[in-house]
C-alpha cells in the first residue's frame, strides 16, 4: 500500500501517480477529520485563515475559501461528509478549489465537471513477505494514549516515508480491534486504494486508520474502547487479506511500532 505526502488546505490540483493520488485522498480525509475530531480535545492540525467563518452565499450553495475542508463546511451547515461529497459528486475530498461553488441541498444546480463517487475495487498488488522485526525507538509521547495492537498477525509491510503505516497479515474475516479509546470519525470506502476504511480520533492530536477491511462494524460518531471489534480483515483494494494500519499525530504519519506495545 503506497501513500504520499499531502496538503489538506485548498490547493490547485497537480498530476500525481495512482499511488500518490490514493495517499492524497486518505490524507485529505484524515486532515479534515483532524480539524473536527480533535476540536473537542486538543492539537488541531494547522490551517490558514482561521479568523473567517464560512457563511453560505445562498441558502443552497457555499463558495469555498482558503483553509476550507469538506468536513468543516459540512459541519457548519449541519451535514455529514458523505452527504456533501455525494451531493457534489466529489471523489477526492482534497481537491477543493478556492471559489468552487458547493451544493448544500438538492435545490441547487448540479455541479459541472464532477466525478463519480469512488467505489472499492481490487487492484493488482504484489504480495510481500513478512518483514523481519527490528528494534524501534519508543516515542517520547507514546504514553499519552493507551495503545493496543489492532490485529495479531505478522507485519508484511513496514513503515516508511511511502507506506505511512504498516500492513498486518490476516485471514479474511479476522477481527480488527480499536487500537485505543476514541470516536469513529469516518467509516466508508470513499478513498481510492484503501478499500473499506475506518478513522478513529483519540484526542491529543492522534488519529488511527484501518484500511482494506472486509466489513465495517461501526458507524461515524460512535464511541469505542480499546480492543473493541470495529471491522473484519479483508482485501478491498488489495490482493491478499491484510490490515493497513496508520497512526497520525496532528496529521503527520508516525511509525506505529514506536507507539504500540512490544509483543
Amino acid at each position: 500500500m503506497q501513500a504520499g505526502t499531502f496538503q489538506f488546505l485548498v490547493t490547485k490540483t497537480l498530476p500525481f501517480s495512482k499511488c500518490s493520488s490514493r495517499a492524497l485522498m486518505l490524507t485529505a480525509v484524515v486532515a479534515t477529520i483532524t480539524l473536527a475530531g480533535c476540536a473537542s480535545r486538543t492539537a488541531q492540525a494547522p490551517i490558514t485563515d482561521m479568523t473567517g467563518t464560512e457563511t453560505p452565499v445562498a441558502q443552497s450553495t457555499y463558495v469555498v475559501k482558503a483553509g476550507d475542508t469538506l468536513y468543516k463546511i459540512a459541519l457548519a451547515h449541519g451535514m455529514t461528509l458523505a452527504e456533501i461529497t455525494s451531493l457534489n459528486n466529489i471523489a477526492d475530498p482534497g481537491q477543493l478549489r478556492i471559489g468552487q461553488v458547493l451544493r448544500l441541498n438538492k435545490s441547487a444546480p448540479a455541479p459541472s465537471g464532477g466525478t463519480a463517487p469512488a467505489v472499492a475495487t481490487p487492484i493488482p498488488v504484489t504480495p510481500v513477505e513478512p518483514v523481519q522485526p527490528t528494534s524501534t525507538v519508543r516515542a517520547s509521547d507514546a504514553s499519552v494514549v493507551s495503545w493496543g495492537w489492532p490485529a495479531p498477525g505478522k507485519i508484511i509491510q513496514s513503515f516508511n516515508t511511502n507506506t505511512k503505516g504498516i500492513d498486518i497479515e490476516g485471514a479474511a474475516g479476522d477481527p480488527v480491534h480499536a487500537a485505543a479509546d476514541g470516536k469513529v470519525m469516518y467509516a466508508g470506502n470513499g478513498v481510492r486504494g484503501l478499500g473499506n476504511l475506518i478513522l478513529l480520533g483519540h484526542g491529543n492530536g492522534f488519529i488511527t486508520a484501518y484500511a482494506h477491511n472486509q466489513a465495517l462494524l461501526v458507524k461515524t460518531g460512535q464511541e469505542v474502547k480499546k480492543g473493541d471489534k470495529i471491522a473484519a480483515i479483508g482485501q478491498t483494494d488489495t490482493t491478499s487479506p491484510r490490515l493497513h494500519f496508520e497512526i497520525r499525530r496532528s496529521g503527520t504519519p508516525v511509525n506505529p511500532l514506536s507507539y504500540l506495545p512490544a509483543r
